[in-house]
């Protein structure tokens, strides 16, 4: 921060609203939370400000979404919009199915995350994908600030500010991937893919409310196919560009401050 203003944060934990078992467990494990929260009403159908087309999905994905997917991705898009209105400056975001560090998360609560120029900071990820140093010591000693490249997926939790829900509601319109996968395009909407490490929350080893039919085998239609391997061509280039561009930029930041 750069003028000794705490951030007003708002946490929010999205949950359906039947999801009794999930919340309770939740609510044991944040009695001692030191920082308020509050539980978000996960949706469970498409947002109405945005769009989904099948064929478009099939493509991008190689497979339709299913219901629980679209529900997931109109939730954290109804959580931006509420985000731009709301008084607060920043959200701390979280599923129900997370167990937190809340010592953690209530000094991250009292940072200006815009003031630091990050607008978007995961807490957690579900795949091992590259990272780079960004930044040692986030708080405390033993944390970091690391920037992902590639697909890292999960929105189990994370802290987005105006400007960053900002990005994704002008870049997640149109549904055709899984809004954690969405999020994770750093080369097409621009907002680094940045992370704490090590991770102040990890996902409850329970079921997902989303299902497991999603991993079923799906026959991409013949006249799709053609349409869908130039589309991951063409998104693995920019994807391989944006990577290197980005590491072009931290080595020469990092030149720059030993000259």
């Amino acid at each position: 921060m750069t003028d000794g203003r705490a951030a007003r944060t708002k946490i929010i934990v999205i949950s359906m609203a039947d999801a009794a078992e999930r919340r309770g467990r939740f609510q044991d494990r944040a009695r001692s939370a030191p920082v308020p929260w509050s539980f978000y009403p996960a949706r469970t159908s498409l947002h109405p400000a945005l769009r989904y087309d099948e064929q478009d999905a099939i493509v991008a994905k190689g497979r339709p979404l299913r219901a629980g997917e679209v529900g997931c991705y109109s939730s954290h898009y109804a959580a931006w919009q509420d985000l731009q209105g709301d008084d607060a400056d920043q959200y701390v975001v979280l599923e129900d199915d997370v167990i937190v560090d809340w010592t953690f998360v209530g000094k991250l609560a009292q940072v200006d995350l815009a003031q630091m120029g990050i607008n978007y900071l995961r807490l957690y990820y579900k795949f091992p994908a590259r990272a780079a140093l960004v930044k040692e010591n986030f708080l405390e000693r033993a944390r970091s600030i690391v920037e992902l490249a590639g697909s890292a997926y999960g929105t189990q939790g994370y802290v987005i500010t105006k400007a960053g829900a900002g990005i994704f509601l002008g870049h997640c319109r149109v549904v055709t991937r899984p809004i954690d996968d969405e999020m994770d395009r750093t080369w097409v909407h621009g907002q680094p893919n940045l992370a704490v490490f090590p991770f102040p929350i990890i996902e409850e080893a329970t079921g997902s409310t989303i299902g497991n039919t999603r991993f079923d085998t799906f026959v991409v239609p013949e006249h799709l196919k053609l349409k869908r391997l130039l589309t991951y061509r063409v998104e693995r280039w920019r994807r391989d560009v944006s990577n290197t561009i980005r590491r072009l930029r931290r080595f020469q930041a990092r030149w720059q401050a030993k000259t």
